[in-house]
């Protein structure tokens, strides 16, 4: 006994925020990257390209009980994709734990817009709800791989240390006890300190990167006014944290968290490049705090989200690969198949790329473009 609908309106999605958030926190796999606030803001800054494709499960009542966030890019390969685009780590569709009957009526609404459009839902992470509407799919369907994650359990620094080899540990215990003996200071930033607290961590990550490749998307005002927009609601809701470090009374690095009710992860940070100098580390420092927070909070995951960058494997963090789920109908087949054969294209390459550098850096030789 479910009714289905599709928000086609920007301002229409911004509407459903009490009853996004009321299903939010009745879909026990949701992510922060699934609430409202992140989602109708990336949408008010990087959706004018797409169509806006919310699809909605009703129960008998009008509650809210299914939603998949979804936008419709047109062209000679039209496919329904995720809100969130690059800049969000996990994709999910919402389902009411509590209605398992909206899992089949999102299904149907779904398969039936893949008549005319391949559904391609990337980031998806293990156990989301949305591999259950892959799991009852009707058509054509390709799980494939996509980024993988670093997790480690959100337990205190204590507990973190032993799982590294000893002489690792006891030098990060030294490390520790540098950044007790310089007086760090945090401070967990909130209500209308919190845009300023976001100008000043866009300033130190662009100061922390600079002439060493930072990414350009960090650095555009799209990006910061989608995360003041963003992450002000998500605080006050307890689904981010922004931190300040403070040396001195001055912010020498600052640290947003994103949060879910199972899961914390670092999403961006920045430091003060004076740091390095000092011989701090910046990473330990942040996985502290980090780690103390989601232990004092209940939640059981510290996620380091996507990439596998060395420093992050010191901790000796379990490797959660997330999921690209293809969806379609007959009619749209070819169009998976051809999605499918790039993808797996573009991780041949991928591959091939790893290896010369790896053979490079054996040889001691640049590893750059044209052999």
């Amino acid at each position: 006994m479910t009714t289905t609908e599709v928000c086609r309106d920007g301002a229409e999605f911004g509407r459903l925020a009490a009853e996004w958030s009321a299903l939010y926190a009745r879909c026990a796999t949701a992510t922060p990257f699934q609430s409202h606030a992140w989602l109708h803001s990336w949408w008010t800054s990087y959706g004018a390209s797409a169509a806006l494709r919310v699809f909605l499960v009703r129960d008998r009542e009008g509650r809210l009980v299914g939603a998949a966030p979804l936008m419709l890019r047109r062209g000679p390969l039209p496919a329904l994709t995720p809100l969130g685009g690059t800049i969000t780590d996990f994709f999910d569709v919402l389902l009411d734990d509590a209605c398992p009957e909206a899992a089949d009526a999102l299904a149907a609404a779904l398969a039936d817009a893949a008549r005319t459009a391949l559904i391609d839902l990337r980031e998806v992470r293990p156990g989301a709800a949305a591999e259950r509407i892959y799991a009852s799919w009707p058509g054509p369907r390709r799980r494939l791989a996509d980024s993988l994650c670093l997790e480690l359990p959100a337990v205190p620094m204590d507990a973190l240390l032993t799982r590294m080899p000893t002489a690792k540990a006891q030098r990060t215990r030294a490390k520790l006890r540098k950044l007790d003996a310089l007086g760090i200071e945090e401070r967990v930033v909130r209500g209308d300190d919190v845009p300023a607290a976001l100008t000043r961590l866009l300033t130190l990550h662009q100061r922390q990167w600079e002439g060493r490749g930072v990414t350009a998307e960090h650095t555009s005002g799209r990006f910061a006014e989608h995360l003041t927009r963003a992450v002000r609601p998500m605080v006050d809701s307890g689904n981010a944290m922004v931190t300040e470090f403070r040396l001195g009374g001055e912010v020498v690095a600052a640290d947003l968290t994103l949060m879910s009710p199972s899961l914390a992860g670092g999403y961006l940070y920045g430091a003060d490049p004076g740091l390095r100098e000092r011989k701090v580390d910046v990473a330990t420092m942040l996985l502290r705090h980090g780690a103390r927070e989601a232990d004092a909070s209940g939640r059981a995951t510290l996620s380091m989200l996507r990439g596998t960058e060395p420093y992050k494997n010191h901790w000796r963090p379990e490797t959660v690969g997330n999921r690209r789920l293809l969806l379609a109908r007959r009619r749209t087949g070819a169009l998976l198949l051809l999605r499918a054969a790039a993808a797996g294209a573009r991780r041949w390459a991928a591959g091939q790329a790893r290896q010369r550098a790896w053979v490079a850096r054996l040889s001691g030789r640049p590893h750059g473009g044209g052999g």
